[in-house]
């Protein structure tokens, strides 16, 4: 495996290129990198109760997970999400039980779900950063113009008629607005592209 790259949560907004989905941000720790993750709506407000503080009456499914690993003495060390494929990102859990370590495949929004109720550290790998992060500029400015609808309603027109440098261009204006959602959109799409060239 590559470096890896220490993750922190950024928030979670509501995705505007799928329904009935959200967008998990991650930043890279002292760094300008940002990783959007688009998750099911069950795994956002799993995640969102945790980072709002809100505890529900019952423990949800992932609260029980925790609850039967504290008994059995599991430690969560860490997770990776180590794999980009078919539109999909793949993540392990590192557990630990009795001195002895077992890795365990998830979904990418189940294993962060977990480890923010077990204060965990999430990584990824710098191939991952490299192919799949947006950089966010601090210092850009948010221009008037259209409405973020607006461009991706656009987008979703046009998508397929735009020329790479086209998209790029439309990238890094997604990125400039923190539009992350239309970013990764944009991003999948010149991926795509590249990848048959």
């Amino acid at each position: 495996m590559s470096q890896k790259i220490k993750l922190s949560i950024l928030g979670i907004s509501f995705s505007q290129v799928q329904a009935g989905a959200y967008a998990l941000i991650f930043s890279e720790e002292q760094g300008i990198r940002r990783l959007p993750i688009v998750i099911g709506t069950p795994e956002a407000q799993s995640i969102a109760l945790v980072m709002e503080g809100i505890t529900p009456l019952r423990p949800l499914t992932h609260d029980l997970i925790c609850s039967i690993w504290k008994e059995m003495g599991i430690e969560l060390k860490e997770v990776v999400i180590y794999k980009f494929e078919e539109g999909a990102f793949f993540s392990e859990l590192l557990i630990e039980q009795n001195g002895k370590e077992h890795r365990i495949d998830s979904r990418t929004s189940d294993a962060v779900a977990i480890a923010i109720r077990t204060h965990s550290p999430i990584y990824t790998t710098e191939e991952i950063m490299r192919n799949m992060a947006v950089v966010f500029d601090e210092k850009s400015v948010k221009g008037g113009g259209e409405s973020l609808q607006e461009t991706n309603d656009k987008i979703e027109e046009e998508m397929t008629d735009l020329r790479l440098d086209a998209l790029k261009e439309r990238l890094r204006d997604a990125v400039r607005e923190e539009n992350y959602e239309l970013a990764t959109r944009l991003r999948d799409e010149i991926n795509r592209r590249e990848s048959k060239s």
